[in-house]
């Protein structure tokens, strides 16, 4: 976790260095102010988690204090420390908004054991934050894969999730690179910690170092509250850098530092904070030949591949396709209502395994989700597709001539299908298992295929001893 940044409020210097001292061994970063007018201009500035304030100063009071930080929204858990420990005076001190009180003289375990407490209580209430978010959000859940190149990936995703080491995504966009970081995350000890996605070419330039680092009030002109970074607020957990390929190479250099140090320094602040932030990235651009061309930082781009993981198209890992097409039917799609239309003709779905899916599988959940709306009944027809996909440039047939799948008529379809069924077998050397592997079915649904299409002459029966 992130240490609480301690202010110290104390107009006698002995006292405010014994406070300080205790704090600062404790790990904590500590500011201190003198009087009331500097601790109120240091509070200001909203970086301060908690404040040992004395009661009694020459300028102001204490307690006025704690209530014009409230008035003015300032998040600062103020411990009152004080000589005067009538209990008039704490009972006055807690209404206004204290959260505790100790008396002097100060004893330095005492003093720890309550900002350990107010440490605690805010990491539960993020936490609580966190689940809440959680709750009313709509739990990503991880299709189980069948393909050989998707399984290889989640083995990968097995072996470094339980590491704190720095995740490099590559892949096209719409492969599901945000969903394969969401499973880093969900395997990890941090589980329990936020999972923050940010997305690193929606955030405007100028606006890219608060974002990240966070900044006090009154850093730059529009700073009218201060605000945490990313990086604290994914304290304990995961933050996912999505697009990092954007960044512009001064940002570059201050993440390297961030990742090396496990260190921030929001805008405007002069206090250094601990994080413990694991960084998970991603892109669909070719860093090393970015960082050729010195538009991508090499040590960084080194960094952030410690471990890469490349998810490949959805055109190269055909098996997936139907599993994926019913998985979506059953979930709704992603529209994240439920179910609608549960069932698919075979037609329809035979034109969705051949379709070549440029956009990968945000395409095909933005074709079933269109489905879904379109269909009639409780099924999917080939009427309820896109025409990018029911007008298919057929493969070759036997004679040379390409053909075009339109709508409904079942022949070229059948045509269709078993033309993909032939060429696939050819590829695969005569081998039905395999050919089965690479269509994404069963064998037995292969042989039943081929007798059909053989009786109607689509296929020729294979010669005696040609079946492997």
């Amino acid at each position: 976790m992130a240490s609480l940044h301690v202010l110290v409020v104390d107009d006698e210097p002995a006292v405010r260095q014994i406070l300080a001292t205790i704090a600062r061994r404790a790990g904590y970063p500590v500011s201190e102010a003198g009087g009331a007018a500097e601790a109120a201009a240091k509070l200001a500035q909203g970086d301060v988690d908690v404040a040992l304030c004395d009661i009694k100063m020459p300028d102001g009071n204490g307690i006025d204090l704690v209530r014009n930080s409230r008035a003015s929204g300032i998040d600062t858990a103020f411990i009152m420390v004080t000589a005067f420990g009538s209990m008039e005076t704490a009972v006055e001190a807690l209404r206004a908004g204290a959260s505790d009180y100790i008396m002097k003289p100060v004893s330095g375990e005492e003093v720890l054991h309550r900002l350990t407490q107010i440490e605690a209580m805010r990491g539960l209430r993020e936490e609580n934050r966190v689940l809440r978010k959680a709750v009313s959000e709509q739990t990503a859940r991880m299709y189980r894969f069948t393909s050989p190149g998707m399984l290889e990936i989640e083995r990968l995703v097995g072996k470094v999730a339980p590491t704190d080491s720095t995740v490099l995504i590559t892949g096209e966009s719409g492969t599901g690179k945000g969903v394969v970081a969401r499973a880093i995350h969900d395997q990890s000890a941090r589980v329990n910690g936020p999972f923050f996605p940010v997305n690193c070419s929606a955030i405007p330039e100028p606006l890219l170092e608060s974002e990240f680092f966070g900044h006090t009030k009154g850093a730059f002109t529009s700073a009218d509250r201060a605000r945490k970074g990313l990086f604290l607020q994914a304290d304990g957990g995961t933050l996912f850098l999505d697009e990092i390929g954007e960044l512009p190479l001064h940002v570059q250099t201050k993440l390297l530092h961030v990742i090396e140090d496990k260190e921030v320094r929001p805008v405007g602040s002069e206090q250094i904070r601990r994080v413990d932030t694991r960084i998970v990235a991603a892109t669909n651009r070719d860093l090393q030949e970015m960082a050729a061309q010195g538009r991508f930082r090499e040590d960084l781009y080194f960094r952030l591949g410690m471990f890469h993981i490349h998810i490949p198209p959805l055109r190269e890992r055909q098996p997936d396709i139907r599993g994926l097409v019913h998985y979506l039917l059953r979930e709704g799609g992603a529209g994240g209502r439920g179910p609608r239309v549960t069932e698919i003709d075979p037609e329809a779905e035979d034109l969705l395994v051949a379709h070549s899916w440029p956009g990968n599988v945000r395409e095909l959940e933005n074709v079933i989700n269109r489905a879904n709306i379109l269909a009639d009944g409780d099924r999917i027809t080939v009427a309820d597709l896109p025409q990018d996909i029911t007008r298919v440039g057929g493969p070759q047939t036997a004679s040379g001539t390409a053909f075009a799948v339109q709508g409904y008529p079942r022949d070229q379809l059948r045509r269709f299908e078993a033309d993909v069924l032939r060429r696939t077998l050819d590829e695969a050397g005569g081998d039905r298992r395999l050919a089965a592997q690479k269509l994404g079915i069963g064998l037995s649904s292969l042989y039943r295929k081929l007798e059909e299409f053989e009786r109607q002459g689509l296929i020729p029966a294979p010669a005696s001893g040609a079946d492997r």
